[in-house]
């Protein structure tokens, strides 16, 4: 079986509160956007991988509970650790499902703040949902994925929310940016967890981020506002220019997505993608329409 985990983007990000756990609330909103990775998975070590490209050579390890190639981006963590193999032991503890080949090619970028990472533990849970009839409900599959990542619930119903707490409370919105375009940056800058909170002070907002998300597009610049830019733009400058760039190519809105380091851009217009390409062509970047 193969799927297809794809990324979101935060659409304004508030600090609100530092809580007892040392865990921050927030208030944000999560949108799925069609970046994405591809998954395969199966039951048996002689089905042809389908997922990586000609003459790929993906890296394979193997866990106790099941084999695991990847390719593309390289993943940097030791396999136990990956969260499509954390994913298979949380449901083996409740059903008996056999070993598992898992073919990861990996295209959502790490350390971007698109959740990547979340999206292929939510997406594997759904699969082998569906592969061994486990009967689990959306209400269920959420519940179970959320200890693996505050954020990873979001994305077994995939559709826009706006996220309170530590980023794990959803409330469905009513948001759309169908026939925007989306140019999404991704410099190698990486943005530690300390390092994006070290110059935070929560506030609350004097206006939600959903009340700001119902008006035009082009009226967010001044008002949807992400709490990390300031301290991390301030300690890379690059990122900050990045975000520039993106205003002086024409889009109407453009923010860094949670912590960082990626920045995406909303463009009304088509914009030219060679140029696009050729402006940031030493970083990764993509260009879909929404």
């Amino acid at each position: 079986m193969i799927c297809h985990p794809n990324a979101k983007i935060n659409l304004g990000l508030n600090i609100t509160a530092r809580r007892p756990d040392g865990y921050h609330d927030l208030e944000t909103i999560f949108y799925p956007i069609p970046v994405c990775d591809t998954l395969q998975v199966e039951t048996l070590a002689d089905t042809p991988a389908a997922i990586f490209p000609d003459g790929c050579v993906p890296h394979m390890s193997t866990i106790s509970d099941c084999t695991l190639f990847t390719a593309g981006i390289a993943i940097d963590c030791p396999p136990e650790k990956n969260l499509l193999v954390k994913t298979v032991q949380l449901l083996k503890q409740d059903f008996d499902l056999p070993h598992i080949y898992i073919y990861m090619y990996k295209q959502i970028p790490f350390g971007a703040g698109l959740g990547g990472g979340s999206a292929d533990a939510a997406f594997m849970a759904i699969i082998l949902n569906r592969m061994f009839a486990l009967g689990l409900s959306d209400e269920e599959l959420e519940h179970r994925v959320s200890a693996i990542g505050a954020d990873c619930a979001f994305f077994v119903r995939n559709r826009p929310v706006f996220a309170t707490g530590i980023g794990n409370i959803f409330t469905p919105i009513t948001l759309s940016l169908s026939g925007w375009y989306l140019v999404l940056i991704k410099p190698d800058i990486f943005v530690s967890t300390k390092e994006a909170y070290a110059k935070i002070r929560p506030r609350h907002p004097k206006e939600s981020v959903t009340a700001i998300v119902q008006r035009p597009v082009e009226t967010w610049r001044d008002t949807l506002v992400n709490d990390f830019e300031k301290g991390i733009f301030a300690l890379h400058p690059e990122i900050a220019t990045i975000k520039d760039k993106l205003y002086e190519c024409g889009a109407s809105y453009a923010s860094m997505s949670g912590s960082g380091s990626s920045v995406f851009g909303l463009f009304r217009h088509e914009p030219n993608e060679a140029e696009i390409q050729e402006l940031f062509r030493n970083y990764f970047c993509q260009q879909h329409k929404l």
